[in-house]
């Protein structure tokens, strides 16, 4: 295989930032399969759970894994690129950056935003744990970070709608290339089925769908979202506008 390493420099470390049910790790995949590119997946979830004091599937396997500091975090995730590769790729929680962690980091990575309709996001997350909270979804996390971001660059970053990427993966995945300075990869399109080296240990509670997965599925494909429980309508429209407000910088959109 070529060599696809790039000296420091020239390496570009792309931040991800979404919240869960969101296609976040399909598009980890996406990039993983890429030859020149490393990803790692949800860094600061340790550092989350151990401020937090949650009580998370895999708690105490997610402590043992990662480092909970995340001073040391983000100082590996602008220090050198694992493997020497042109591309780190970086699987973000939203609302894993807590308001007391730092954000002068973010000006040493490229920021892009990963977004889905709230209504998916409640059904699907309330089906896998229960009864979520604003905080776990992760909605108003995103707009701060995206906000911080904008005003540091002075330039919205880039957006991508889940569902966009869904009815267009090979379009919407090259306007994100394109943003991000890096060169469209067709093997982005699909991927091997089963679980990767990178997942983290949570994997077998949350990543049953993906690790059958060989490509983003069409919307025809994939199903609709269950329906919205009553119980979580009013948390349901509490999301909507922070949604709305990145979804206004969306790639692609009409």
């Amino acid at each position: 295989m070529r060599d696809t390493s790039l000296p420091e420099p020239d390496a570009v470390r792309i931040a991800m930032w979404s919240g869960p049910r969101n296609l976040s790790t399909a598009m980890m995949r996406s990039f993983g399969n890429r030859a020149d590119t490393a990803v790692v997946d949800e860094p600061l979830y340790a550092a989350y759970l151990r401020a937090t004091g949650l009580d998370h599937p895999a708690r105490e396997q997610i402590l043992a894994s990662q480092d909970d500091d995340w001073r040391v975090v983000t100082a590996a995730l602008t220090g050198p690129v694992p493997g020497r590769r042109r591309i780190y790729y970086q699987k973000h929680m939203t609302h894993h950056l807590l308001p007391d962690m730092g954000r002068d980091w973010l000006g040493q990575v490229t920021n892009a935003f990963l977004i889905r309709e709230p209504a998916g996001v409640v059904a699907s997350y309330a089906k896998v744990r229960g009864t979520p909270t604003v905080q776990d979804l992760g909605f108003s996390q995103q707009v701060e970070i995206f906000r911080a971001c904008a005003d540091r660059s002075g330039q919205a970053p880039a957006v991508v709608d889940a569902a966009d990427l869904l009815a267009d993966p090979e379009r919407v995945l090259r306007l994100l290339c394109q943003r991000l300075g890096v060169g469209f990869d067709p093997a982005m399109l699909s991927w091997p089925a089963g679980p990767r080296a990178s997942d983290g240990v949570w994997a077998p509670h949350w990543y049953a769908a993906v690790q059958t997965s060989t490509g983003f599925a069409r919307p025809a494909v994939a199903g609709t979202s269950p329906p919205v429980p009553e119980h979580l309508l009013d948390l349901l429209e509490r999301c909507r506008p922070c949604y709305q407000e990145l979804a206004a910088y969306r790639l692609g959109r009409a």
